[in-house]
């Protein structure tokens, strides 16, 4: 952890670092102009709450590089960025707050004022809640996700119909990434007021379905042998379970029901092409009768009755 961090200082302090010297350097060797002084003062102000913000960012990230190198649980190594992504944005957005009072503070003119703008706070609080009503539900919003452990960063989430990760969490939006390398961005208050599919949560193994029609006369007990031979040879398969059942019947066709196992939503999406696609492959070369059809034959007559179309012989 003490290379990492040295690293990480070294990296990102170095530019407000450099600023801050220079700052110092221009203030000291101008030190009988005002107008320099006042803004090498804005400057010092700035790059000091710059160089605050890497540091901090700086040591969270080594301890969580650490925290993640030892930890066995993955949704805990999750969890735990999530709530550290938005502990340093909230950070941050402080000490970007204090920094700008810093810098008005320096002018004589704001201190002045500063007993009015006091005075009128509280109105005006209440206005800007008022008028930024949904930003501050999102705000909270965000705080909620953080430490209620509701979705995390690297969670598998279907919202509006739509399965993708969790790429991104901050304290107003969320980015989930589709298959298709799409990205969703959406009010992180949607995840505290309405319902979504938390493919994650609790655990990302998954049991997943593959439905086939086929005809009446398919060797069901064959299907069984088979559906085991094809999971054997498929490495997304992690062996917890798997299974073959009718489980719905039409005029024309039987519906069959194929259960499979995965260790993620991507291991599963997986196997489940590979089983429909070589279970259709099979049948039509070694079963082709047992592959859906329309039937235009006459319909086969039951024992002892006379086929449509004969006459019958006289006695």
């Amino acid at each position: 952890m003490e290379h990492l961090l040295r690293s990480l200082l070294l990296r990102r302090c170095l530019p407000p670092t450099l600023v801050l010297l220079g700052a110092v350097l221009v203030k000291a060797f101008h030190s009988e102009s005002y107008w320099v002084g006042r803004a090498m003062t804005l400057v010092l102000i700035g790059a000091a709450a710059w160089l605050f913000i890497q540091v901090v960012d700086a040591v969270v990230e080594a301890a969580y590089a650490r925290f993640a190198a030892g930890a066995e649980d993955e949704a805990r190594v999750r969890r735990v960025r999530t709530q550290v992504t938005l502990i340093l944005r909230v950070a941050a957005a402080a000490v970007v707050v204090v920094a700008l009072a810093a810098m008005l503070l320096t002018f004589p003119a704001m201190r002045t004022v500063g007993a009015s703008m006091l005075a009128s706070a509280g109105v005006l609080g209440i206005v800007a809640g008022i008028a930024a009503q949904s930003t501050l539900a999102n705000l909270f919003a965000g705080l909620q996700i953080a430490f209620g452990d509701t979705v995390r960063i690297g969670d598998t989430v279907v919202v509006d119909r739509e399965w993708g990760t969790v790429e991104e969490i901050t304290l107003t939006f969320l980015v989930v990434r589709t298959w298709d390398e799409r990205r969703i961005t959406m009010p992180v208050s949607y995840f505290t007021s309405k319902p979504y599919e938390n493919w994650s949560r609790g655990g990302v193994e998954m049991t997943g379905t593959v439905f086939l029609h086929v005809d009446h006369r398919a060797p069901v007990a064959l299907m069984r042998e088979r559906l085991d031979a094809i999971l054997k040879d498929l490495p997304e398969w992690d062996g917890r379970s798997s299974g073959l059942a009718v489980t719905d019947t039409t005029p024309h066709t039987v519906l069959v029901r194929a259960v499979v196992t995965a260790k993620d939503a991507d291991d599963l999406w997986t196997v489940r092409c590979a089983v429909r696609e070589r279970l259709i492959a099979w049948l039509a070369a070694e079963h082709p009768y047992a592959l859906p059809r329309i039937a235009t034959a006459a319909a086969e007559p039951p024992p002892g009755a006379q086929a449509p179309g004969t006459a019958r012989l006289p006695e």
